[in-house]
């Protein structure tokens, strides 16, 4: 069966507003929540950026039963996987074991605040592949070192870990990163509905594992006003990653989306009221072999009541009859 989610995006609300969407979401009946965890906004437009680890610890009290995801933690830089795997345990008992870290190789965007410089993405790979390995060992329980070319752990060890083990996803973007990533993870996350992703991830590890996926919509009554808020906040997202992550701040994606058209932008995210035209663009994820749906909705803040009741009443049905089950 597929399942809905409901992405808290960091970047386009603060975080009490974070943790009020999450009970809306859950009221509504999405099956999951992921956030994303940065540092930077993409765009000077969406105007915020709290830290997402706060936010997941209180979005943890305010839920029962939704399922909850960081989407995506870079476990590179600007956190030590150490510390990632300390602050995964925490989520996982704050929340009654619904926690999966969701980790991927980062952006630009929020690693360079350290001061470190920007590895290459064969790098990038090679620390995200040590990383995975301390983040699972630590995991397991008792005391981990480890010697890497990038990372050194020293006698660590996590005093409070779940009864269920924290799973782990990790974000791909091609064959390269499948292969490399499926035998360390227990689910795989994409942001583009490529069946060979999701083909490539069963070759690699079996049929069965979860595969997350993540689409942009903006509800609206106006499709007009839907519209200029989806240029105006997500017009980056028309770059593909490997310019998404090569940027270092909001001013390098404004001048790297000046020339991005409005048609540009509503021929990959739907806009307004049209509840067909939502699943349509959705159904590209299961369609290609994805079994979980992040849905983002662009400036919700805006009007939220009148998002989630759309989400309740029309979407979300629609959504589930629609998908295979």
């Amino acid at each position: 069966m597929v399942r809905f989610g409901y992405t808290l995006m960091t970047e386009q609300s603060g975080p009490r507003e974070l943790v009020e969407q999450a009970s809306a979401a859950e009221r509504a009946g999405f099956d999951f929540a992921v956030m994303s965890d940065h540092y930077s906004p993409w765009l000077d437009e969406q105007g915020h950026s709290p830290y997402a680890w706060s936010v997941l610890g209180a979005v943890a009290q305010v839920t029962e039963g939704m399922d909850l995801m960081s989407f995506v933690t870079a476990p590179i830089m600007r956190y030590h996987p150490a510390i990632v795997a300390q602050k995964a345990a925490t989520i996982g008992l704050l929340s009654d074991d619904r926690f999966t870290l969701g980790l991927g190789a980062g952006e630009n965007l929020n690693e360079h605040v350290i001061g470190r410089g920007w590895p290459p993405v064969n790098v990038r790979h090679e620390m995200l592949t040590e990383a995975l390995r301390i983040i699972a060992s630590l995991f397991e329980g008792g005391y981990v070192n480890f010697t890497g070319d990038h990372y050194r752990v020293d006698s660590a060890k996590l005093w409070d870990l779940p009864e269920r083990r924290v799973p782990i996803a990790t974000a791909v973007s091609g064959d390269q990163s499948v292969r490399r990533f499926a035998p360390l993870s227990d689910a795989m996350i994409a942001v583009q509905p490529e069946s060979s992703l999701c083909e490539g991830w069963d070759r690699a590890v079996g049929a069965g594992a979860r595969k997350f996926g993540q689409q942009p919509i903006c509800w609206d009554p106006s499709e007009e006003a839907a519209a200029k808020r989806a240029w105006s906040q997500m017009r980056w997202f028309s770059s593909g990653w490997k310019v998404n992550s090569e940027l270092p701040g909001p001013a390098g994606f404004a001048g790297a989306t000046q020339h991005v058209r409005l048609e540009d932008v509503t021929s990959g995210i739907p806009c307004g009221p049209d509840v067909d035209a939502m699943v349509e663009s959705i159904s590209a994820y299961w369609k290609a072999g994805f079994t979980d749906i992040a849905l983002v909705q662009v400036g919700v803040d805006e009007d939220r009541a009148g998002f989630f009741g759309f989400a309740r009443e029309k979407l979300l049905p629609a959504l589930r009859e629609a998908a295979p089950q």
